[in-house]
């Protein structure tokens, strides 16, 4: 069974083709600048046949006609014709109270996606285009299935997930913490049960994706407890652009000395903040460090408030926990950035860690255990993979139908 995976954003279309007998990946594109004058399409096949140019895309339609094709080219394609194509699963951001599981796809599923659009302005709307254009160029005869990243989360006590909000906003907007990166939580705590040779029913568990989004999750016995992200993706810790948990006070403070509206004031936090904002330098990382090691104090500020922040949330989900066994790092900087988790995992021996720093510095984008053999907790990077966490909902699911 080959299932073709989609995330569809405003503006952008990520797809990988996933072989499920053996469950690789055949290939993998991306179309860019949907919408615009001109955009970018391209295609790689996992034995290493790539193709990128440019064309304009007026719609989610067409970049979807992009991708058929590129499955079908003589130069790059991977099927002989789209019947091999067995179903598609899509990546939808905000499932709210409404899904708590994956789902086929009928018309009453993109009704109620579309109806929590509020909830995620851009994600939802662009899934909801996405899905319907899917269909147009791949016809209603293929069946479709759509992963929620809030789904994970659905297992969150109402103590964790609300809000110290007056309770008639709950009940009138539902306003409550949702969660993301759901499947890539999901998928590396499933992992680290696996190479530790346990049971993840068994397990305390706390999982950290960071990327340019980042969240942090406690898992008890498989099932979320806690999570750093909110009502949206804005909360929790610094992020690239995001300014992660704030005291409320610092919002209307700016806004009144600012003289800013509640759009400017969602663009500031979510775009010109974070990383970017305290450094100066860029949102991305890398450019971050080459500024630390280059001697910019507000770039060394900017890691140092990243680390610290990152590890009041591992101590508050502990605490939470009653414990852990295993700490996961994952996601861009997760995986790579061996020297934030070096200084995340600092000081951590009241809770049993003992890193090995040899094994840090080796597992740079590669998955690794990086605790000593005498860490009371283990201590891994694992690579995400989202993708066949979709994949095998999607499999799961056409399955039973």
């Amino acid at each position: 069974m080959k299932i073709l995976v989609i995330n569809a954003g405003s503006s952008s279309l990520k797809y990988q083709l996933i072989d499920m007998d053996n469950e690789q990946m055949l290939c993998k594109g991306n179309c860019e600048k949907i919408g615009l004058e001109m955009g970018i399409f391209g295609h790689k096949t996992a034995d290493g046949r790539e193709k990128k140019y440019d064309v304009c895309m007026k719609n989610h339609t067409e970049a979807f006609e992009q991708v058929k094709n590129a499955l079908l080219d003589e130069e790059v394609g991977v099927v002989k014709n789209l019947e091999e194509v067995s179903a598609i699963g899509h990546r939808i951001v905000q499932g709210g109270a409404l899904f708590s599981e994956s789902v086929i796809v009928t018309d009453e599923v993109i009704d109620g996606i579309e109806s929590l659009i509020p909830l995620a302005p851009l994600h939802n709307s662009a899934h909801v285009q996405g899905i319907r254009a899917c269909i147009n160029v791949f016809g209603k005869e293929v069946p479709e299935v759509v992963v929620f990243d809030t789904a994970f989360h659905s297992t969150m006590p109402q103590h964790a997930y609300m809000f110290a909000v007056p309770y008639e906003y709950y009940e009138k907007y539902q306003i409550r913490r949702y969660g993301f990166h759901g499947s890539s939580h999901r998928y590396v705590s499933a992992r680290v049960a696996e190479l530790e040779g346990k049971d993840l029913k068994d397990m305390k568990v706390i999982t950290c994706h960071i990327g340019n989004g980042s969240s942090v999750t406690a898992i008890q016995g498989g099932k979320v407890i806690d999570t750093s992200m909110g009502l949206t993706p804005l909360d929790g810790f610094m992020m690239g652009t995001r300014t992660g948990t704030l005291d409320p006070s610092v919002v209307t403070y700016i806004a009144e000395k600012e003289n800013l509206s509640p759009k400017q004031l969602d663009d500031l936090f979510n775009k010109k903040s974070g990383l970017l904002g305290i450094s100066g330098v860029s949102s991305d990382d890398r450019d971050v460090l080459a500024a630390e090691r280059a001697g910019n104090p507000r770039a060394k500020l900017a890691h140092e408030m990243l680390c610290y922040q990152i590890k009041k949330f591992i101590g508050s989900y502990a605490a939470a926990l009653n414990g852990v066994d295993a700490i996961v790092f994952t996601a861009g900087l997760g995986e790579h950035q061996w020297m934030h988790r070096e200084a995340i995992m600092k000081d951590m021996e009241y809770l049993g860690v003992e890193m090995d720093q040899e094994a840090n510095l080796k597992a740079v984008g590669v998955e690794g255990k990086i605790s000593s053999e005498n860490s009371k907790v283990a201590v891994y990077v694992i690579p995400t993979n989202e993708e066949l966490v979709i994949a095998r909902d999607t499999k799961a699911l056409v399955e039973k139908m």
